[in-house]
């Protein structure tokens, strides 16, 4: 079960592919964020997912609202699918799962993030959530809609 809207997201520091690390609070404060959480670097579903808000990321660019992919792969797991698949945003390591757990996107018991995209507004508040494993495609259409609404 995701987080509700409303509810003020809890503040996290993570290594980031190629900024050090990202700090809600700190380096994001004043800002609406995207924050996607997603099971597996290079599996079909969450690169298909990747792929789309690479695909999509003008759209976000051109509204200043960062996209920030989480999972519970390595930093150089990340590195790998960040290049390989030039993906335009930063991805963060969450090897520890505490911030999958804080953001309630872990699967209970195998401990593996599921498929859930939190939009975050300027305050860190839950303006949207958008949650289901099997559809990568649709929180990013959805997250689309939303903003343009």
């Amino acid at each position: 079960m995701a987080l509700s809207s409303g509810a003020i997201a809890p503040d996290f520091s993570l290594p980031a592919t190629t900024v050090g690390e990202i700090s809600l609070s700190k380096d994001l404060g004043g800002k609406s964020v995207i924050l996607y959480f997603y099971p597996k670097d290079f599996t079909p579903g969450c690169t298909t997912e990747a792929c789309e808000f690479r695909d999509q990321f003008a759209a976000f660019r051109d509204l200043d609202i960062p996209i920030f992919g989480i999972s519970r792969d390595s930093l150089s797991s990340h590195e790998k699918f960040k290049k390989i698949h030039n993906l335009p945003f930063e991805l963060l390591a969450d090897e520890s799962g505490k911030v999958c757990k804080a953001y309630d996107a872990l699967l209970p018991l195998i401990k593996m993030p599921t498929r859930v995209t939190y939009l975050l507004d300027s305050n860190h508040r839950i303006a949207g959530v958008f949650q289901g494993l099997f559809e990568n495609k649709a929180h990013v259409a959805a997250m689309i809609k939303q903003l343009k609404q």
